[in-house]
């Protein structure tokens, strides 16, 4: 393998101004179970962390709600001082109560707090891309973007983005904030959001999804993606992978796995050229 596959994803400007290799790493397996807690194995993590910088990858996406704060100081042990090519993407606005327990707040004054969490934890001046997890349904849009609005013009949120959102919910925002990223569940086998995909694209906006590996059936006995796989010697989630980063150029796909093997074969995935036949047999 290529001593740093992660730049062949090709690179994508957030906002216009922050270019990343397409090709990132989400850092939400990290944490114990549940997405609670510390992980499982601390000296792999902290490895898997390191390793994503030596495979070229510049896009880390992680959130407060992840451990709580668990990943985030894993990311600041391994990664701290920061290379000035790596971007820290991370979320504000989910509650955590336990184990797989996830409750979304958006008071400003929260909002605000975990802004400021986020900075300490990570040791950052400013946040690179800062994602609204998810709108509270309970408190109006304009207070929730206002307030990390505020933030960004204080200089300690260079671009927002929103996260599990509807075309409709996008344009809403756009009116209050300039809006740069949209974080959907995507995959292969799971294509709700394609609408919001097509609006990320037609608009400009990077567009990053979850659980981008829900490969499933697809993967198993004869199906298009094992067919795939034997004739590039790849793994079927490489596969995966190599689909969603030719469906769109403003695709940034972040992979999340907690062992180092699973990092280098994600990685790898930025290697592979699918044919036309390959990419519409895969659609």
């Amino acid at each position: 393998m290529t001593a740093q596959p992660a730049p062949a994803s090709g690179t994508f400007s957030i906002g216009g101004d922050l270019p990343v290799n397409r090709l990132g790493y989400g850092v939400m397996q990290l944490p114990g179970k549940g997405v609670w807690g510390p992980p499982r194995d601390h000296d792999e993590a902290i490895r898997v962390l390191r390793r994503t910088v030596e495979l070229g990858i510049t896009l880390i996406d992680t959130a407060d709600s992840y451990g709580p704060f668990i990943a985030d100081h894993l990311i600041r042990e391994a990664l701290y001082p920061y290379a000035d090519d790596l971007v820290i993407a991370t979320k504000v606005g989910f509650t955590r109560q336990g184990p797989g327990r996830w409750v979304a707040v958006g008071r400003p004054e929260y909002l605000r707090q975990q802004v400021e969490l986020n900075l300490r934890h990570l040791g950052l001046e400013r946040i690179d891309l800062l994602q609204l997890h998810r709108i509270d349904p309970h408190v109006p849009l304009e207070d929730q973007l206002g307030e990390l609005g505020d933030l960004q013009k204080e200089g300690k949120i260079r671009h927002l983005g929103l996260s599990e959102v509807s075309v409709d919910e996008i344009r809403k925002s756009q009116k209050i904030v300039d809006v740069v990223s949209v974080q959907n569940r995507y995959n292969l086998a799971d294509r709700d959001s394609e609408d919001v995909l097509d609006y990320a694209e037609a608009n400009g906006i990077a567009f990053i999804p979850w659980f981008p590996l829900a490969t499933g059936k697809l993967a198993q006995h004869d199906g298009p993606l094992r067919d795939a796989a034997k004739r590039h010697d790849a793994s079927p989630s490489q596969l995966a992978l190599a689909w969603l980063l030719r469906r769109s150029p403003v695709m940034l796909p972040i992979p999340g796995t907690s062992s180092v093997e699973h990092l280098d074969d994600n990685t790898a995935a930025a290697l592979i050229d699918l044919t036309d036949d390959e990419f519409a047999a895969l659609t």
